[in-house]
This record gives C-alpha cells, structure tokens and sequence, in this order.
C-alpha cells in the first residue's frame, strides 16, 4: 500500500476533518473515497468551475424585512410568474 502526502493549510485541514467527522469518516478515507471517484469516473468526479451566486438566500430576506427590491402587489399569482418571467 502506498502512502501519499500533501500539504495544506492548518485552517482548511482542521476544517475538513470536523466536515468528514460529522459525516462519519475520517481525512484519509473521504481522500480515498475521491481518488477511487476520480478513477471510475476518469476525470475530477464533480464540475469545477467558478461558484456563481446573483442573488442569495440571505440577500433576498435582508430586502424583504428592509422593503427593498420588491415588486408588486399583484393582481394574480399569473401575474407575479409573468413578471418574474419578465427579467
């Protein structure tokens, strides 16, 4: 069996470790896991590619509760979808 080391930061091993604990795993078998992904899929096993977020969850409840952004009221439920649709 062979052993492969890699360096990371302190905060991001700390952090990954608490992230497989919680999901019953420890470090070197959810690295196992990726590798044996990463084969059977015979590339990287998920999209890589920039995260893009136009408008989150938190955003959209800050703009409720400060009567921002809103449009509206609508005659209709058909109305709201047409206006969504709109953009």
């Amino acid at each position: 069996m062979a052993t492969l080391q890699i360096r990371v930061e302190d905060s991001l091993k700390l952090q990954a470790d608490k992230l497989f604990s919680s999901l019953g795993l420890d470090t070197s078998t959810a690295v196992r896991i990726f590798l044996n992904a990463a084969v059977e899929y015979d590339g990287i096993p998920f999209s890589v590619g920039h995260k893009t977020n136009s408008f989150s969850l938190a955003q959209a409840i800050s703009d409720s509760r400060n009567r921002q952004n809103l449009h509206g009221p609508f005659e209709s439920g058909d109305a709201a979808v047409a206006a969504m649709l709109e953009d």
